[in-house]
């Protein structure tokens, strides 16, 4: 389907712009597990669909993972673990995940096989522009590009905007940010059966710090060396800790082969509140991003999905056009649990690990995976609850009832 000419009036003068139904500004994984999920109901074939992003998608710039008991895009999962080490400076435990599998997907191959499909059809179209600006106007919307203006009836956007949740103190944010490096060694001594899911066994330094392996042979690895913390180090900083670590695990010689980083904001903030009739904001700037872990890919898959049943929720599908996103939100046990999490984080940051091992060391991993994926029922999660320390989040209940 070819995008509608309209005209438009704009600063007082008269231009002619491409009208879309949809546009998305920003094509990283909300945009295209949304678009994924419109594909595959088949109900917005007659519906033009526009994606904009300055990135090209065309590098391996990132890596998800994520632990699951399905066949969820089983043709591009890189490598999967069937157990995950966690450990502390007293102890480490392999955590037999049971049905479940720790699972990598490369960046790369997301794109590429969300791209392919993309191609194959003809009302959905992606324009390799930089978003300057989008606004809402009556019942359509504006987007602005370095190159050019659109017309649209609905924006999903997922461009984060960290004023929104630092304007503001009834929330706090934490921050997940990492430095990850790839390496190939000389030496044999990963064990590509065990993914080291949480490692605090290194300095913690008054915060929340771990290390992360993923090895993919006995020679080769992701490390990567992450924080949950206010604040972000200089990048010599993640750099020499990877670098102390691998000398640790008793490497002399390797090389770099890729290197990755990132920050994931972790808020209960409630992201929805900003919706509007015509915009929607998902991903990390929609709240999509799982306060507790930081952790994207599952629940952007649950979440995408859960839109798409939301605008094809009506008999017929052309009042999606008309549905305002103001109605897509949900409040549930999880985003409580959530919120007292990272009240308890953010005031006593050099506790983490203390809580992560009081939930790993003997507590039943199949659950604690169960309950991270919000999946759980109340029994279950007061299971998993009644293991972390009591009178740290007694002290964070009390003080949100009497903020």
């Amino acid at each position: 389907m070819l995008p509608i000419i309209i005209v438009h009036w704009d600063f007082h003068s008269e231009f002619k712009m491409q009208h879309y139904h949809y546009i998305f500004t920003g094509s990283g994984l909300s945009a295209l597990m949304t678009v994924y999920e419109m594909i595959l109901s088949e109900k917005f074939n007659d519906k033009s669909i526009l994606l904009l992003d300055e990135n090209p998608k065309k590098s391996n710039d990132r890596t998800w993972c994520f632990w699951d008991n399905s066949s969820l895009f089983d043709k591009i999962i890189s490598k999967e673990w069937p157990v995950a080490l966690y450990a502390d400076e007293h102890f480490q435990r392999n955590l037999e995940l049971q049905h479940y599998r720790y699972k990598m997907i490369r960046g790369l191959d997301f794109y590429n096989l969300i791209f392919d499909l993309i191609s194959k059809q003809d009302n959905i179209h992606f324009a390799n522009q930089k978003v300057i600006d989008f606004e809402e106007l009556g019942n359509h919307c504006i987007v602005k590009t370095e190159n050019q203006n659109y017309a649209c009836n609905k924006i999903f956007n997922s461009i984060y905007n960290p004023n929104l949740v630092k304007s503001q103190s009834k929330y706090p944010l934490l921050q997940q940010h990492f430095i990850g490096w790839f390496i190939k060694s000389k030496e044999a001594v990963f064990n590509p059966d065990v993914a080291t899911f949480m490692d605090f066994s290194i300095e913690q330094r008054g915060n929340t710090r771990f290390m992360y392996v993923l090895p993919t042979s006995t020679t080769e690895a992701l490390l990567e060396y992450t924080l949950f913390s206010k604040d972000l180090l200089s990048k010599e900083e993640y750099e020499n800790e990877i670098q102390i670590y691998i000398q640790k695990l008793g490497i002399t010689d390797y090389e770099i082969v890729e290197k990755e980083q990132g920050n994931i904001p972790m808020s209960s903030y409630k992201f929805w509140k900003n919706n509007t009739k015509n915009i929607i904001n998902i991903g990390s700037v929609g709240g999509w991003t799982k306060a507790s872990t930081g952790f994207t890919f599952k629940n952007v898959t649950k979440k995408s999905k859960a839109l798409v049943n939301f605008l094809t929720s009506e008999t017929d599908t052309s009042t999606a056009l008309s549905t305002s996103f103001t109605k897509f939100h949900k409040m549930d046990k999880f985003w409580i649990y959530d919120l007292l999490f990272i009240d308890v984080l953010f005031k006593n940051n050099e506790l983490g690990s203390k809580v992560f091992s009081s939930l790993f060391k003997k507590g039943n991993p199949t659950l604690i995976f169960k309950f991270l994926d919000e999946e759980t029922t109340f029994w279950e999660d007061l299971q998993v609850i009644w293991k972390c320390p009591k009178g740290l989040f007694i002290r964070a209940l009390f003080g949100r009832i009497f903020k």
